[in-house]
This record gives structure tokens, C-alpha cells and sequence, in this order.
């Protein structure tokens, strides 16, 4: 008899499950939104929550909390800054699953993990602008061009 199903396994040991919970969070904080098995969406959805709201204290303590759980101060400050003043008026329920078909490969049911009220256009925080690819190529033809 297995008492106090405290959380879900995820068929890794504690520290892989801690490494991977810190890492997800930090994903789904810098792009709002991410695609992930849907256990592993269950398991962060909660932890999410629990981040957004220690991040609304704002005071010395949960600041120092949310870098020791994040271990990104980015990830902190943005959790401090935008997304606490974006849920203020908000009690709970900060991210929303959306069921997202089967995996190619294993069928592993897939999910969307999302903020409600999410910026789009976090989801293009890594991606570079056309025009600034386009000058940088030209500059490296124009670099061979010369030394040859």
C-alpha cells in the first residue's frame, strides 16, 4: 500500500524529476508557452501556479525564493515584474492544458502548456528578424568577397 500519492514519478529518479521541473518552468516563463507530454504537463501545471504566486509577494524572502527554486535570475525577474502585475487581479488558475494529439514515433499523449492572457509574441524571444539576417549575410559575402 503506497500511502500519500504526494506527486508523479515520471519514471526518473528525484534529482532527474527536480532537474526537469526547474527547466521546464524556466521554458514555460521566458515563452509562455510550450509542448510537452501530458504527464509531464499535470506535473508542471500546479508548480507554475505556485511560482506566479510567490512571485506576487513582493518581498525580500519570495524573490530570494523564486532564484533559489528557478535558479535563473531572468526567469525571476520576469516572474517579479510582468507576469505577477499581468495576474494581480487574478486568485489562481495562471496556466491552462490544451490535449495536443499523439506523439509520432511512441503515440505519447502530447499537451500545450500555456499562460492565460499570454503575450504572443514571447513565443519569438530566440528568433532573429528576417532583416537582420539578411544584413548579416550580406556582410559576410562582402568579408569573402575582399580577402579573395
Amino acid at each position: 500500500m503506497r500511502h500519500g500519492f504526494a506527486n508523479k514519478k515520471l519514471n526518473r529518479t528525484s534529482e532527474h524529476r527536480k532537474a526537469l521541473l526547474k527547466n521546464m518552468l524556466n521554458s514555460l516563463i521566458k515563452y509562455e508557452q510550450i509542448k510537452t507530454t501530458l504527464p509531464k504537463a499535470k506535473f508542471l501545471k500546479p508548480q507554475a501556479d505556485k511560482i506566479i504566486t510567490l512571485g506576487k509577494k513582493n518581498n525580500l524572502t519570495s524573490t530570494k525564493n523564486l532564484i533559489s527554486q528557478l535558479q535563473d535570475k531572468k526567469s525571476a525577474n520576469k516572474v517579479a515584474k510582468t507576469l505577477s502585475k499581468r495576474y494581480e487581479k487574478r486568485s489562481g488558475g495562471y496556466t491552462r492544458i490544451i490535449k495536443a494529439g499523439f506523439r509520432y514515433g511512441d503515440n505519447a499523449p502530447m499537451a500545450i502548456i500555456e499562460f492565460v492572457d499570454r503575450d504572443v509574441e514571447a513565443k519569438r524571444v530566440d528568433k532573429k528578424k528576417k532583416d537582420q539576417s539578411e544584413n548579416t549575410e550580406n556582410k559576410d559575402s562582402k568579408k569573402e568577397a575582399a580577402s579573395k
